[in-house]
């Protein structure tokens, strides 16, 4: 049985595109059998985070009973495995997320994990992916409507029977207005706060560039918190030999000078 994860959030904007797109890049890289789901299928934009915005079989055309799941799986030329949604307004005439419970079955046996990209709301959308899964990552900001919005998903999830395993916090600056982990953590009823990312500006500049920030620049502090973020999912040390390569690399530069 595959283990099904969505990354959700209260509201757009939070980085959770950026979480699921990273997760997919490290976990690929260590060896796993990693599929991406784009779960929103109104607003879609993991494609766009990885530069395949025109993949001719699309979550939705699985939706509309047109395709299998592996006939819309696309193999990104890191390694990652994606099912893209569909970009344009036509792609949504016909598309019941109702379906998308079972077509995340047609996974099962294809791949060890499925990172769910969760749209933002709590609309049939999120519901949808909410029933698909067996676990949830809470992604937010460290400011309060952020977290009363994720509050709300975290609620809808345990009210279905999801286990929520821990929250994000993305673009943390460490400013005094920003709330702090234990402040997360108890708004959130004691979810645990799996790990702090950093506002990065090499973050953008990766989505600009089309590919995750963890390829983009390995070594930078966003880079880091999401290695640990994985290793704290697979209970594995996935960030030590990234680490040891950041050294590595800084002798070697200092030898050729």
């Amino acid at each position: 049985m595959s283990r099904v994860l969505s990354v959700a959030s209260g509201k757009g904007g939070v980085g959770k595109t950026t979480v699921v797109s990273n997760l997919g890049a490290i976990l690929t890289e260590a060896g796993k059998n990693v599929t991406l789901v784009d779960g929103n299928l109104t607003t879609p934009n993991l494609s766009l985070h990885l530069g395949i915005p025109l993949y001719p079989v699309t979550l939705h055309d699985v939706l509309k009973n047109n395709a299998i799941m592996p006939e819309a799986m696309y193999v990104h030329p890191s390694g990652v495995k994606v099912v893209p949604s569909g970009l344009g307004i036509g792609d949504m005439e016909g598309t019941d997320s109702r379906y998308l419970p079972v077509a995340i079955q047609e996974l099962f046996g294809e791949t060890e994990m499925v990172l769910l990209d969760t749209p933002a709301g709590l609309g049939q959308e999120t519901i949808s992916n909410l029933e698909a899964s067996d676990e949830l990552i809470l992604v937010t900001q460290p400011n309060m409507p952020s977290l009363t919005d994720v509050l709300k998903t975290k609620n809808l999830a345990e009210d279905m029977g999801v286990d929520v395993i821990g929250a994000v916090i993305n673009h943390h600056t460490g400013s005094r207005e920003e709330l702090n982990e234990e402040e997360v953590s108890e708004m959130l009823d004691g979810i645990p706060v799996l790990s702090k990312i950093p506002y990065d500006k090499k973050v953008p500049e990766a989505v600009a560039m089309k590919k995750p920030v963890v390829h983009h620049d390995p070594h930078t502090p966003a880079s880091h918190a999401l290695r640990e973020l994985a290793s704290k999912v697979t209970s594995e040390d996935l960030n030590i030999e990234y680490k040891r390569g950041g050294i590595l690399s800084r002798l070697s530069r200092i030898f050729r000078s």
